[in-house]
């Protein structure tokens, strides 16, 4: 995925993809429903093949963090710390190519921010099966890549665009598709398709 590129061809990728015999979750605005099974980002699966040991599956059980005062403290530290050392620079600028996902040493895009901030914090103990890899549409309709955390009272966005940490219902993106909790290879669809071929976005 390209970060600030207009993302119809994702949009309807995810869409296409979708198997809407999803299991039960949590209900309530604060989480962000899933519809079914979607295609990872391109980007991804290469980085993948690039770092297997990044993309292991973590099991079946797996419950969203329950999170204490020093566990959002810590979010709002990794959050706001990646985003004042990495400069925003494209993939074609800083690598010559469309896409690449890679952690940053001082630059990169949307999915370079989040792939550092989720190392960053599983070496301080988050369970990485919390910590999800998301693609959005952004309020111009471009596509956007963003961190999830998901806790038992809902689920929180880290955004290299900002240091607050938001709710997801809060952040004015459309959410397209996240990271199985269970497996990181695994792709869930956040917008399913009505019977009447219309679109339907998490929590609408």
């Amino acid at each position: 995925m390209k970060c600030g590129a207009f993302a119809i061809g994702l949009l309807l990728a995810v869409i296409g993809a979708t198997d809407v015999s999803a299991a039960k979750q949590l209900e309530g605005p604060e989480f962000a429903n899933e519809f079914g099974q979607s295609l990872p980002p391109v980007g991804f699966v290469k980085f993948c093949a690039s770092n297997p040991e990044e993309c292991r599956s973590v099991g079946r059980n797996i419950k969203r963090m329950s999170m204490t005062p020093e566990d959002w403290n810590t979010l709002f530290q990794i959050n706001r710390a990646v985003n004042v050392a990495v400069k925003p620079v494209s993939d074609m600028d800083l690598y010559g190519v469309e896409e690449r996902w890679a952690y940053p040493k001082d630059a990169g895009d949307c999915e370079d921010y989040l792939l550092l901030k989720k190392r960053e914090l599983e070496k301080l103990g988050f369970h990485s099966g919390s910590l999800l890899i998301t693609v959005v549409l952004d309020e111009k309709n471009d596509g956007h890549a963003v961190l999830t955390v998901a806790t038992e009272k809902g689920d929180y966005v880290l955004d290299n665009r900002r240091n607050d940490i938001l709710l997801w219902k809060d952040t004015g993106y459309t959410f397209l598709k996240r990271q199985s909790p269970h497996d990181p290879r695994r792709w869930m669809a956040l917008t399913g398709a009505k019977s009447d071929g219309t679109l339907v976005s998490s929590g609408n």
